[in-house]
């Protein structure tokens, strides 16, 4: 064994000794937040870079997890929070300010901010393993056995600082990665008999994937379309169409070449994407085929799962995902809860994996992306329900599920598949990453902070209803901003966010006209 096996080898035995220490104590460290504990969150979106730059504004995703700031209600709790560059007084003012019951400065004592100074497209992660300096000031500021490190996603780099720091990661061991990609989402859903679309192998260059296309088309001769997949892709973002139908006339002589040559035409639903660069990220991230599933009504639920260190595994939310795109095949935001029509066999089916994964060693939030078709042409109508993906990270629905529960401390009733405040009332949700329009470029977190007192836009502590806002230092380049509308049933919720909008428009149409003080007040 080299010197370099055995390195490796004493590391992943550290790691696994963090992760134990983590298992034993999590009692007194409690999911309710009523322990004693440092919490340092380490909000960097590792992972590949260059499908990341598909999103506008992605240095900003930083942002959505200062909904951890709410923690700070539990007055025994510390939080540091590392950035890639410093954060607006003002969103952190926000976020305080959410806390019922708690001083401002008493919550701000509690709150460690650091940030790495760099604002390169690189993961955070990198950059603070970049600044031992930075690390040890991160290290001195923790109580170690009382702290833990949470973060977006587990790479070998969240879990190499989790070694230099000496505190156990509440996330998967890298080494699982696997099982969150597509073809491993496949592989579970086979192992657990849950049904999902026909598809390929995992290969990795285009006369491989011209080949297996070729053969899922042969076997599913009735298919319109098929989605070619980036095996790391995500959102969406990944995924392009390839239309069978001006295929029809041209493969019976040769599918495969027909294919082949038909990639050109593949319809992306990133909007800048070409066949040049997809077919290049093929050999570094690999590729498939799934059979694109077609219906006149469709809808993209998901559930979310938990297993906490002691292997239990909870679902903690059904949503109903908002689509966008060419296809329908990006995500924009969510719906909370999903529909009541296949919420609870959500509920059934994410237990299945989640099991399947904790017997695989897995921890921490899971995710599963299903389509649903309406099929009404039976005496007894029913959704569909196929599995498409699953997702070993804190996704786009961890953020809005995560805000509601802190703000409310409510729980989520799995009997019914419904969130219920302490005061018994059931609440409902409509968020998004995703509101964006050219009109609010230019807008500072100030700004926004003036729109939203002047139009009363704010989370009511009172009514637990209202609009609790995140990524609001992506306004002002991208135009772009994130948010969630809570109300007492669906139908407030979408007033709720409706409102936001409407408000948000006349805001920056009547200041791009006027100045400032039509949000009420004068500028100097």
């Amino acid at each position: 064994m080299t010197k370099l096996h055995i390195y490796e080898a004493k590391q992943a035995s550290r790691f696994r000794e963090l992760q134990n220490s983590l298992r034993d104590r999590w009692e007194s460290i409690d999911l309710c937040d009523h322990g004693d504990s440092d919490i340092l969150i380490i909000p960097s979106v590792t992972l590949d870079q260059r499908e990341l730059q598909k999103i506008e504004g992605n240095h900003n995703y930083e942002e959505r997890y200062l909904f951890s700031l709410i923690r700070l209600r539990n007055p025994r709790t510390r939080l540091i929070y590392i950035t890639s560059e410093p954060l607006h007084p003002s969103i952190i003012d926000y976020y305080l300010q959410l806390l019922p019951g708690i001083p401002f400065s008493h919550a701000r004592e509690r709150l460690l901010l650091f940030a790495t100074y760099d604002t390169s497209a690189r993961p955070l992660t990198e950059k603070i393993l970049e600044r031992p300096r930075l690390i040890e000031r991160i290290r001195l500021a923790l109580r170690r056995d009382k702290s833990y490190m949470v973060c977006y996603n587990s790479t070998s780099l969240e879990r190499e600082l989790s070694l230099q720091l000496g505190i156990p990661l509440l996330a998967s061991d890298p080494d699982l990665n696997c099982w969150g990609t597509k073809s491993g989402s496949r592989q579970i859903f086979t192992e657990c008999n849950i049904s999902h679309p026909d598809g390929s192998e995992l290969v990795w260059n285009v006369d491989d994937l011209a080949l297996v296309t070729a053969q899922l088309w042969e076997r599913q001769p009735h298919l319109q379309r098929i989605v070619i997949k980036l095996n790391e892709g995500f959102s969406g973002e990944g995924n392009a169409l390839l239309d069978l139908q001006p295929l029809h006339t041209e493969v019976n002589s040769d599918k495969v070449t027909a294919i082949r040559e038909s990639f050109g035409t593949l319809r992306f639903q990133s909007g800048d994407e070409t066949w040049e660069n997809f077919s290049q990220r093929i050999f570094e991230l690999g590729v498939m085929a799934e059979a694109f599933i077609e219906g006149d009504v469709k809808r993209s639920p998901s559930v979310q799962g938990l297993i906490n260190p002691k292997g239990k595994v909870e679902i903690i939310s059904t949503h109903d995902q908002i689509l966008g795109g060419p296809d329908g095949q990006i995500f924009l935001g969510c719906r909370f809860p999903a529909d009541e029509a296949y919420r609870l066999q959500l509920q059934e089916l994410g237990m299945k994996v989640g099991k399947n994964l904790a017997e695989k060693g897995a921890l921490d939030r899971f995710g599963v992306d299903f389509i649903a078709v309406y099929r009404g042409e039976n005496a007894t109508p029913k959704w569909d329900l196929s599995a498409i993906e699953i997702n070993l990270r804190r996704g786009g629905t961890t953020h809005p599920f995560m805000t509601l529960k802190l703000l409310t401390n409510g729980h989520y009733d799995r009997t019914t598949a419904l969130f219920y405040s302490q005061q018994g009332r059931a609440k409902f949700y409509k968020a998004t990453d995703n509101l964006q329009k050219s009109s609010y470029r230019g807008l500072l977190p100030n700004d926004l902070m003036d729109i939203i007192a002047f139009n009363q836009l704010h989370f009511d502590s009172c009514t637990e209803t209202g609009t609790v806002f995140h990524m609001m230092g992506c306004l002002s380049q991208f135009g772009k901003l994130g948010l969630t509308s809570i109300g007492n049933s669906p139908e407030q919720a979408e007033e709720i966010y409706q409102k936001v909008v409407k408000n948000l428009d006349i805001s920056c149409q009547t200041s791009s006209k006027f100045g400032v003080q039509h949000f009420g007040f004068s500028s100097f």
